[in-house]
């Protein structure tokens, strides 16, 4: 691919179901981008296989062998830096990261998030909105902070709650529509269309004063939100 593409590495700690959608995507010509590498805290997880057949490089270093988190996060992302990337994606990272870390990419990490945050941060999220009683679920982009979850959130999409709906079944409509909201924001990134450095965040000519919402064709709206699933 042509040097100049912007450049993305990718965090992951599974299977990458997410990971394979964006290799999908790029090859589909939808998201013009170079993936850079895949990084994992997992020296097993099936994602890597992804990566590699799609000719990424990939670096999986396990925190076993490092004496605490910070050690591990400064030996993984010194490697991304290497790999002089213009935007880091968390796919499926599974660890929460330090902030020295998140403070080197500042406005540069994104994380795709199974909620709408600021509702319903870390993990079970699809039981925690059924119990919370939402009437909407969805999921989120956001920037990577040091607090979890917390960042300034880019883009949403909406799924409405079923009253016949268990977490599993919640959990379905969100993961059927949740990647497609990742590959809009990264297109629009990538486009430039959407501007997240240096702060304030853009879109378009605009100032990004609340989270950009996916309709059902997949495009980034402003405006009153509306359930797409």
């Amino acid at each position: 691919m042509p040097d100049a593409l912007p450049r993305v590495a990718v965090l992951a700690s599974g299977a990458g179901s997410t990971l394979r959608a964006l290799i999908e995507a790029q090859h589909g010509g939808q998201l013009p981008v170079q993936f850079v590498g895949l990084f994992s805290d997992k020296p097993a997880a099936p994602a890597l296989e992804h990566a590699l057949r799609a000719g990424i490089p990939v670096c999986a270093l396990s925190p076993k062998g490092y004496a605490n988190r910070a050690a591990h996060d400064a030996a993984l992302f010194a490697r991304v830096a290497d790999a002089q990337p213009d935007l880091v994606v968390c796919a499926g990272y599974m660890r929460i990261i330090e902030a020295a870390s998140t403070r080197r990419f500042a406005g540069r990490m994104i994380n795709l998030h199974p909620s709408l945050l600021p509702k319903h941060r870390g993990l079970h999220t699809h039981r925690a909105a059924l119990d919370a009683g939402d009437l909407s679920h969805g999921a989120s982009v956001h920037l990577v902070t040091a607090e979890l979850d917390d960042g300034p959130i880019l883009a949403q999409v909406h799924v409405g709650i079923r009253a016949e709906d268990d977490p599993a079944a919640l959990e379905a409509r969100v993961r059927s529509v949740e990647r497609r909201l990742l590959i809009a924001v990264l297109a629009a990134w990538a486009k430039a269309e959407l501007r997240c450095s240096p702060a304030p965040i853009q879109f378009g000519r605009n100032t990004l004063a609340a989270p950009l919402w996916m309709d059902h064709d997949g495009q980034l709206r402003t405006g009153e939100p509306q359930c797409v699933a």
